[in-house]
């Protein structure tokens, strides 16, 4: 499974000027006939065609030997897989990464560039934050980590009702059993509370879905601390007994889509809305590549498709939307980028910089299909009086 810290090695990399760094990505489709060779040719002509263009750039040596090798894993790869597939290389550095993914990526490219290509990546996992899903009823608790469709059981808790006791002469004692009984539930529930408490505390997870039966959802809501209720995304009726791990991907992860489309929605809006008070808002490539430099900028949204030329320095690393041969902060000649993405993406994972991506929205694409939240504006930092005078 990948992890966060995988992918901002990835994001950090880059290539010295001898070497070049290759990203491959494999998306199984369904077979067109019972060969399930298509998507092998597939790979197999993408590394041939790479291999010709990084002679004709001069870049075979540094090139030759992974994408050899990324030519024998393509002869071993067929379209009925059910994961998805990303090789990240780079021999002059010594580097080579394999990665299972969900079959959700756009395509199976091949990229040789300097930096990792991690757009198909960054729209995969982006706003994937690490998914708690907890199942729990009156006895028992589940605890689940869900990463990017993969599910695995960390934990549970199970509650040992006591023997029952006797009713007494003419049922007398019921009530006091009956209350007995009710109030070593509520113990469970809180026991399973405060674990989602401790886990959250020591950073376990980052978002909660619970799974129970509707009977049970208000008895065991009302145990959850403040701080874990305003993590929770919702919850979905099931057995904790007979519930299978299919079933619980399946539910906590439409509750997890619904979430993400939600939160995107209204991010979209609120940057577009900001920008146009010339507030904590911005709105096209150089807006955003600005506010990026500087610092400001807490999320960061692409359309789905987006992609622009640019100059990057080769010296201080400034990214310029004006395609000019020389770096306007120190001077020094530049190199262009045919998609300004590949420098954008590495450095919104590299911050920590919340990343979405948005299609079918007529009012993002009106300015450019790029925008940015920000935390502050640096041209509107207010100066202290003290520091004035």
């Amino acid at each position: 499974m990948m992890t966060r810290e995988d992918i901002r090695e990835l994001a950090a990399f880059q290539a010295d000027s001898d070497g070049c760094a290759l990203s491959f990505y494999f998306q199984p489709r369904t077979p067109q006939n019972k060969s399930h060779k298509e998507e092998s040719i597939l790979a197999k002509d993408l590394v041939r065609q790479a291999m010709r263009e990084a002679e004709k750039q001069g870049k075979n040596s540094c090139a030759r030997a992974d994408l050899d090798r990324i030519l024998e894993i393509a002869g071993n790869l067929h379209g009925n897989q059910a994961k998805a597939k990303a090789v990240f290389a780079s021999s002059t550095k010594k580097l080579w990464r394999e990665f299972d993914l969900p079959p959700y990526l756009p395509a199976t490219q091949l990229f040789v560039n300097r930096r990792f290509h991690l757009k198909p990546l960054a729209a995969l996992l982006g706003a994937q934050p690490m998914l708690c899903v907890t199942l729990v009823d009156r006895q028992r608790g589940r605890f689940f980590d869900l990463r990017v469709d993969e599910l695995k059981e960390r934990g549970n808790l199970f509650h040992t009702l006591p023997r029952g006791r006797s009713d007494g002469y003419g049922g007398y004692d019921a009530g006091h059993v009956e209350r007995r009984v009710a109030n070593e539930y509520n113990q469970h529930y809180k026991q399973v509370a405060d674990r989602l408490k401790d886990e959250l505390e020591r950073g376990l997870w980052e978002k909660l879905v619970v799974g129970c039966h509707d009977t049970n959802w208000s008895e065991f809501e009302a145990h959850l601390h403040p701080y874990v209720r305003q993590r929770l995304l919702g919850h979905f009726p099931a057995d904790v007994a007979s519930v299978t791990n299919d079933e619980i991907r399946e539910h906590a992860g439409r509750i997890l889509r619904e979430s993400i489309d939600r939160r995107r929605e209204k991010l979209v809006q609120e940057a577009l809305s900001q920008a146009k008070g010339n507030a904590r808002g911005v709105t096209g490539l150089r807006r955003v590549l600005r506010s990026l430099e500087l610092g400001e900028v807490q999320t960061l949204l692409l359309g789905e498709n987006y992609t622009a030329r640019a100059v990057e320095c080769a010296s201080c690393g400034h990214v310029d939307a004006h395609m000019v041969p020389f770096c306007p902060v120190c001077g020094k000649a530049t190199r262009e980028l045919e998609d300004v993405c590949d420098a954008m993406i590495p450095l919104a994972i590299r911050r920590d910089i919340e990343l979405f991506y948005v299609k079918d929205n007529p009012e993002f694409d009106k300015v450019g299909n790029i925008a940015a939240l920000l935390r502050f504006r640096a041209d509107q930092a207010r100066v202290p009086v003290a520091a004035s005078a």
